[in-house]
């Protein structure tokens, strides 16, 4: 059976331990891009989130994975407020596998 990861800092992460998550702190972008091939190559994660805190300065890293069935990498806020990072990231997956934006909500509600 497949895992679930989650990647970013100490204080985003520690909450999703109570969910089952496999848990992944990272103190910075570029530790926090090692530990996305890591979990990656392990083969064990069928989605690893990643807090946009680094998603957005390792998105090169994600892009490697965007082709591939397995694992899923997907941005998701983090600790405070979102920079619409994460939500923009999967507009743009959505729009990639059926060719439309599909996702229709107005950003000032």
């Amino acid at each position: 059976m497949y895992k679930v990861a989650i990647i970013g800092s100490r204080n985003a992460v520690l909450g999703f331990m109570a969910l089952g998550f496999a848990v992944s702190e990272a103190e910075n972008a570029a530790e926090a891009a090692k530990k996305l091939h890591a979990l990656a190559r392990s083969g064990e994660y069928a989605v690893i989130f990643v807090t946009e805190q680094y998603a957005e300065q390792i998105q090169e890293d994600i892009d490697r994975y965007k082709d591939d069935p397995l694992p899923a990498v997907i941005s998701i806020p983090g600790q405070g407020d979102s920079t619409g990072y994460g939500m923009n990231a999967i507009r743009r997956a959505a729009q990639r596998a059926v060719g439309a934006d599909i996702l229709f909500m107005d950003d000032s509600e």
